[in-house]
């Protein structure tokens, strides 16, 4: 290659880890002309290259002496088309997220391996919310109502692709229903063909041995030990569980309403048998279980078994089901009566839907439960979110986020192939595509959680407004023009809008659950109908916010898939959320620290092979989190040749309050043992902040070893604009950043 490019290893290396929404190589490395060293078009390590000769400038890579290296992983989360389908997984990756902010008190082991238990089952009910909102879509409101004789799909006005059914089997539900579900089937199968494909790609990625902490009994620091991030095994179990459950419903909804004939109830038991098996497994704390991969430990024989026997035995069940229903299947007496007499003429069934969802609320309530004794029992010294309850809340905005996704999907397809109705509201039936009353029910918390929010946004104004006034009088000797001490007070005080996450979540899942529980008792007991009076309104107004949430989910994935732009906007998203691997629900989108981690150490071993080389990981944003991660997993004598500089570092504001029981005192109390590091952060910053102090910027006195503050914006000089506020970005360009990193090498190079 023409031009100068530096590939040597030895000497000093800054390495950079970029943060959210996958900043460029050209951005990280601040240079025009990026050029990949080492990794694949995935993940990668480049350097800058120069054309023509060896460049003379500022701060030149020297072969063997100094190298600015940068690794970027954004691809993992915002390069794939298929990113565009992650959006509708967003509940299952905040499960995975309550599970690492669940509070791990010493004393509490075994109450918090049932809660652990609780909430992989919960998770697996999520799987059955989504797969069962399209199930009931397709089965029911397509196959069982809309295409029988009679009904909607059978007018000339319908699309051909569906009007064929009522055409051929107006009078033979069975086959509708057996065509029919092969649309959630196919559902399925995406799902478990992106998972699978992931991990192969992530999950499958080993830690390398040579530069790897030694093998030992488990340590107090949790984020230091290795099998945190190795979950093939784990994972794939917990895979095949889901995957079984998923199916198996499907099955139960083609085969309940036969169930009152023999081959009906057989199929339908073959199926529930299978979803309890999964459920049962899934409670199981060796199916998700971790272990050290050079401790030599294994899970028992008998469980990759049996989650052998349920891969087959689901696919088994599921394709009996619907060669019966094929064949023809006619419906049992009290079935018939039930269909005949019925003026909504519903999907008749055996009542395992009912089950599930008082299943999901049984299980909400032993996890609040049980998150609370664990978040009582554990005492930390640092401030936690929502008094250490955060894992529960996140769990309850999993379970709502799926059920807007599901109503999404029941609302859109009521509407368009009918009139959705209610079964309490007299109408007539031709045109009508019946939801339960719970759906309308749940539809009329929308506006709730509407004015919820928009009572918490006045909320955070007034607070924004008040640590304004505030900070101006402080600002005012160090912004001196007219204006400037307001703006800068402004931006601070928005900044620290972030703090009060944990308000904006409370209040909203606070909302969400309330009012869901609510509403199985109201419709329980029989008190309302939600065609009464403001429920009428409400639910009205839900029906048509639910079908504006699907749609704009769709035109999102449509422009997510061929724009890069939004892909990367939308990587945000996940950026934040696949951190943490996929320890309760395997068809989330997929952990890429599993895969940035082990290469990231083998990097460093490659840099860092003598006593004369250093390394400095720099990790902007949410490469401060990754970087943190690394250093603790690396042998403790690579570790002496490795240094540690964070920007815009989430670790203490964020990462500390929501999973304390990784990131909080003892976690990063470790990091600060383990290599020299120092962090940079502005009051600007909506995200970072100091990893151990804050120091009063007003108020001088003695600074953090660690943290370092940076004024933002830089304070003009008299009758100067003020200069543009950098926000989160730009870390690099700061003068505070080149003495730090000078600071922290202590192998000076030659020049």
């Amino acid at each position: 290659m023409d031009g100068f490019l530096d590939e040597t290893c030895g000497g000093v290396t800054e390495l950079r880890v970029h943060g959210v929404s996958g900043t460029p190589p050209a951005g990280i490395l601040n240079h025009p002309h990026p050029r990949l060293v080492s990794g694949d078009g995935t993940t990668g390590f480049y350097r800058r290259w120069w054309p023509g000769s060896r460049p003379s400038d500022e701060h030149p890579d020297v072969p063997g002496v100094r190298h600015r290296e940068a690794y970027a992983w954004g691809n993992l989360t915002s390069g794939g088309r298929t990113i565009a389908l992650w959006l509708l997984l967003l509940p299952f990756s905040l499960a995975n997220l309550s599970y690492f902010m669940l509070p791990r008190p010493a004393a509490g082991a075994r109450l918090r391996h049932a809660v652990e238990a609780a909430q992989r089952l919960f998770a697996l009910l999520l799987t059955g919310t989504l797969v069962g909102a399209v199930t009931r879509a397709c089965v029911d409101l397509v196959g069982w109502q809309c295409t029988a004789a009679g009904r909607a799909c059978s007018s000339q006005e319908t699309p051909w692709w569906v009007r064929w059914l009522s055409v051929l089997w107006g009078e033979e539900p069975s086959k509708r229903l057996a065509v029919t579900a092969l649309v959630p089937l196919l559902m399925v199968v995406l799902l478990w063909w992106i998972a699978r494909r992931t991990w192969h790609r992530d999950e499958r990625t080993l830690v390398p041995a040579d530069v790897g902490a030694p093998a030992g009994p488990p340590g107090d620091v949790l984020l230091a030990r290795p099998r945190l991030w190795d979950g093939g095994a784990p994972v794939w179990r917990l895979r095949v569980v889901h995957v079984a459950f998923a199916i198996a419903s499907i099955g139960v909804a083609v085969s309940g309403p036969f169930a009152g004939t023999e081959p009906g109830f057989a199929l339908t038991v073959a199926n529930a048998g299978v979803q309890v098996a999964a459920a049962v497994l899934a409670t199981l704390p060796w199916i998700a279980r971790r272990v050290d991969p050079r401790s030599g430990r294994r899970a028992p024989v008998w469980l990759p078994f049996a989650c052998q026997v349920l891969r087959v035995a689901a696919p088994a069940a599921f394709l009996a089901t619907i060669g019966a229903a094929l064949i023809g299947m006619p419906l049992g007496a009290a079935a018939s009566s039930r269909a005949a007499g019925s003026a909504v003429w519903r999907l008749p069934g055996v009542g395992i839907g009912a089950f599930q969802y008082a299943l999901t609320l049984a299980l909400g309530l032993f996890i609040l439960v049980g998150t609370g004794v664990l978040a009582r029992m554990d005492r930390p010294s640092q401030p936690r979110a929502m008094g250490g309850m955060a894992a529960w809340f996140v769990l309850m905005l999993a379970a709502g986020s799926a059920n807007v996704m599901a109503l999404g999907v029941l609302f859109s397809t009521a509407g368009y192939f009918g009139v959705p109705g209610s079964a309490s509201e007299p109408g007539p039936v031709e045109r009508t595509l019946f939801l339960d009353d719970p759906v309308w029910g749940t539809a009329a918390l929308v506006p709730l959680l509407v004015v919820g929010f928009a009572v918490v946004a006045g909320v955070l104004y007034l607070i924004r407004r008040n640590v304004a006034a505030r900070l101006e009088p402080e600002l005012k000797p160090y912004y001196l023009e007219r204006d400037d001490a307001e703006v800068v007070a402004g931006t601070w005080a928005l900044a620290s809008l972030t703090d009060r996450s944990g308000l904006v979540l409370g209040v909203l899942t606070g909302i969400g659950a309330a009012g869901s529980a609510a509403v199985a008792l109201v419709y329980g007991l029989g008190w309302f109908r939600p065609h009464d009076g403001l429920a009428d309104v409400l639910a009205s107004i839900g029906s048509w916010v639910m079908v504006a949430i699907a749609l704009g989910l769709v035109l999102v994935g449509r422009r997510t898939y061929s724009d890069s732009r939004l892909r990367r906007t939308v990587g945000i998203v996940w950026d934040l959320s696949t951190f943490w691997p996929r320890a309760i629900h395997p068809l989330s989108p997929p952990c890429y620290t599993e895969r940035v981690v082990p290469e990231l150490m083998a990097r460093v071993g490659t840099l860092a092979r003598n006593e004369r080389d250093e390394v400095v990981l720099s990790g902007h944003s949410q490469g401060a989190v990754i970087s943190a991660a690394v250093v603790l997993q690396l042998d403790p004598t690579l570790r002496e040749r490795v240094r540690m500089l964070t920007h815009g570092s989430p670790l203490r504001r964020l990462y500390t309050c929501f999973f304390p029981a990784y990131f909080g005192d003892p976690g990063l109390a470790a990091v600060r043992e383990a290599v020299p590091w120092c962090n940079l952060y502005r009051l600007s910053d909506p995200i970072g902040g100091p990893a151990f102090r804050r120091v009063d910027p007003f108020a001088g006195g003695e600074r953090d070893a660690v943290d370092r503050f940076c004024w933002d914006p830089r304070r003009p000089g008299p009758g100067e604009p003020l200069p543009q506020t950098r926000w989160h970005s730009d870390y690099w360009l700061e003068p505070s950043y080149d003495a730090a990193l000078t600071r922290l090498i202590t192998v000076k190079p030659a020049a």
